[in-house]
């Protein structure tokens, strides 16, 4: 078959013409070239209206055409065909031709074909690596992306501000921070260090790879710190659990006068959801309100989870009544929060929800549903349920599933599958130390204490602490904290009088410790005494003591609220005729009149 034939016929096809046909058709080029644009459109006829080819030239299109076709194509097909026509003109030599094509086959995402071409291209200049390498990382294929910076490299191409940051997005999103410190000292040694979107894309590789002293470093470095800089930095803040670093840094935007953007609005109200302080959620409210930001679906929802976290469900409800527009993120925003303020525990009602999820509504339960259903059976003492529909699963389960697990024993006792749960967990996350104190707690509440100081020599072999509980409440826009048996505030004398007072109270109203709660190996006197000290009641007492009788008391505790602590505020909340609201790790506590409405369910 003639060559040139070869050509025509393999315009017709999605893929793109195999190159020895390209070789050939070199030879043709010059021939007969009238003739060779008559079939190239005898051939462009036959596509259909759908397909919208651009007009094919004759082999002596110039660079400028070539591009203005490539720019009006609407399918990867169209490009391919305009790609057939480069390769027989000879003009994927041409660098701006070539780059082109590189970069309308990345818009389409076909990055394979872009591969395939810019392998095979003689010479290469610096938009040729960035095309590839911001080609890769815009369509998340980050080790790509990273090997074809990898070859930039040893090319000896210079770095430049387009390549590096998105070579730095790779690492960010692999948590590659390895990578990311030897792509810094490169940058150091081509001089873009004051580059700033070079500094920008490394505050943000170190802040999302968990590494914020250095990101804060370079940070507050930087020449001339643009808007996503300082959103990236708020954001590494609250992603981290530092809230108050993040309220702190967007008020020292403001003051330098950057004016924030919907975006930037949108994480600062999550650092105010991360910090639970009403005082913080209504400035910022009031700030949003006074610059004229728009309350779309996402500044909405975003709001609504801010108050539910504030523990102002009514608060949270009006926002959503007065949103113009809602979608399923909003919907599900309002469904989760009143969720976290109150538990039903409706297990049959689950149990007909998951199973009528594949036959009714054709999906097939994932991960999630089914961590849902465990929580729920297990939360409801009903562990050997709970533990048969994992190993009835056809999918394996994660972390989240076999730590709802391990709750749910820490709840009802269960040290045997406690044990089962925790080695997978172990496991999957053998450095997380949540796991190991969990059944640390599971051991003492058992009264083993040998398994206790075992799996605390574990945590000690790796270096793993535990993360200090801490409870705080504000008052008159100020934030207090407390640690279990902390005299350190100012009005401790007054706190520990107050809770003096609750205690007698509180036996005579019928309280009785419960000393399983305490986990250490003391005697039962001392058990108590611990008990009472807890920072939940110190927070509580401190509320007591410092606002008018009458008015709600929120506080927020950063680990689940202990067993004892949570029936001790039913009764206080009894006996001070006041309502309390507890936000812990899991969900919201509204304590009243000597109920929760968590219904002991959490």
């Amino acid at each position: 078959m003639c060559p040139l034939t070869l050509f025509t016929a393999s315009l017709s096809s999605a893929a793109a013409p195999p190159v020895h046909i390209f070789r050939t058709v070199g030879r043709w080029r010059y021939l007969r070239s009238m003739r060779f644009f008559s079939t190239c459109v005898a051939v462009s006829d036959s596509f259909p209206d759908t397909q919208d080819p651009p007009p094919l030239l004759p082999p002596s299109a110039d660079q400028q055409v070539f591009i203005s076709l490539l720019i009006s194509c609407k399918s990867v097909a169209q490009v391919r065909q305009v790609h057939g026509q480069v390769a027989v003109t000879g003009m994927t030599q041409n660098a701006a031709v070539a780059n082109k094509l590189l970069y309308t086959y990345s818009q389409f995402k076909f990055m394979a074909d872009a591969r395939v071409l810019f392998d095979r291209m003689e010479k290469r200049d610096c938009v040729s690596w960035s095309v590839m390498i911001g080609g890769f990382a815009k369509i998340g294929d980050y080790w790509n992306c990273l090997l074809v910076f990898r070859e930039l490299v040893r090319s000896g191409f210079r770095l430049d501000n387009y390549s590096a940051p998105f070579a730095l997005r790779a690492c960010r999103d692999l948590i590659g921070v390895k990578v990311g410190r030897e792509i810094h000292t490169m940058i150091f040694k081509f001089g873009l260090r004051s580059d700033l979107f070079v500094t920008a894309a490394l505050v943000d590789m170190y802040a999302k790879c968990g590494v914020l002293e250095e990101a804060r470093q370079l940070f507050d470095k930087m020449s001339k710190r643009d808007l996503v800089s300082w959103t990236v930095m708020i954001a590494a803040y609250a992603d981290s659990g530092l809230p108050s670093e993040s309220l702190a840094l967007f008020d020292r935007m403001k003051k330098e006068g950057v004016v924030p953007d919907k975006v930037t609005m949108v994480t600062v109200v999550f650092a105010c959801a991360k910090l639970g302080a009403m005082h913080e959620a209504v400035a910022v409210h009031e700030y949003i309100t006074r610059r004229g930001f728009s309350l779309d679906v996402i500044l909405g929802t975003a709001l609504i989870g801010m108050y539910a976290k504030c523990g102002c469900i009514g608060v949270a409800r009006k926002m959503f009544d007065e949103m113009p527009q809602r979608n399923v993120i909003s919907w599900s925003a309002m469904i989760s929060a009143y969720g976290v303020h109150g538990h039903a525990g409706l297990v049959d009602e689950g149990h007909r929800f998951f199973n009528c999820v594949m036959p009714e509504y054709g999906v097939e339960p994932d991960v999630k549903h089914y961590t849902c259903m465990v929580d729920l059976l297990g939360r409801a003492g009903r562990l050997d349920e709970a533990y048969n529909l994992i190993n009835g699963m056809k999918i394996t389960a994660d972390e989240g599933l076999w730590g709802a697990m391990l709750g749910a024993c820490r709840i009802h006792g269960n040290v045997d599958l406690a044990e089962e749960a925790a080695n997978q967990l172990l496991e999957l996350q053998p450095r997380n130390p949540g796991y190991y104190v969990l059944l640390s707690n599971i051991y003492a509440k058992g009264g083993r204490w040998g398994d206790v100081a075992k799996v605390r020599e574990m945590m000690t072999s790796k270096s793993l602490k535990k993360t200090p509980g801490w409870t705080w409440i504000e008052v008159d826009n100020k934030t207090h904290y407390f640690s279990i048996g902390d005299n350190t505030h100012p009005q401790s004398k007054e706190i520990y009088e107050m809770l003096h007072v609750l205690a007698k109270k509180m036996e005579i109203a019928g309280y009785v410790p419960d000393t399983n709660f305490v986990l250490h190996d003391v005697d039962e006197e001392l058990k108590v005494g611990i008990l009472y000290t807890h920072s939940e009641r110190l927070a509580i007492s401190f509320g007591l003591i410092s606002t008018p009788p009458g008015t709600t008391i929120r506080i927020m505790k950063n680990l689940r609220v202990c067993g004892d602590c949570h029936t001790a505020t039913k009764f206080i909340s009894k006996i001070t005729e006041r309502e309390i609201i507890v936000r812990d790790v899991n969900r919201f506590h509204h304590f009243k009149d000597g109920s929760c409405s968590c219904g002991d369910y959490w």
